[in-house]
């Protein structure tokens, strides 16, 4: 996703360039994994989602959250420094 013409096009909010970038993941883990990621809440520095499907009951789902979501957020939004799964 290239964020930067993005932003130039649209002069998105950051909460919603946090919501496509989950929306591209949820996509992704969708399609390849059967699991699910939807955007809860952005506030300051954490941003909260829940994660559904085959990812719910995962004994991976940790590593998807931390690997996955965290890890792509981060190479884009370095300045979110939590990233919490929501309950169900």
């Amino acid at each position: 996703m290239d964020l930067k013409n993005f932003h130039h096009m649209h002069n998105p909010s950051k909460e919603e360039m946090v919501r496509g970038l989950i929306d591209q993941l949820d996509a992704y883990i969708a399609h390849y994994h059967g699991g699910r990621v939807e955007f809860v809440s952005l506030e300051e520095d954490t941003l909260t989602v829940r994660m559904g499907g085959a990812c719910e009951k995962c004994p991976l789902q940790v590593s998807t959250l931390r690997g996955w979501v965290e890890g792509t957020l981060h190479q884009f939004f370095p300045e979110i420094k939590n990233v919490v799964n929501a309950e169900s």
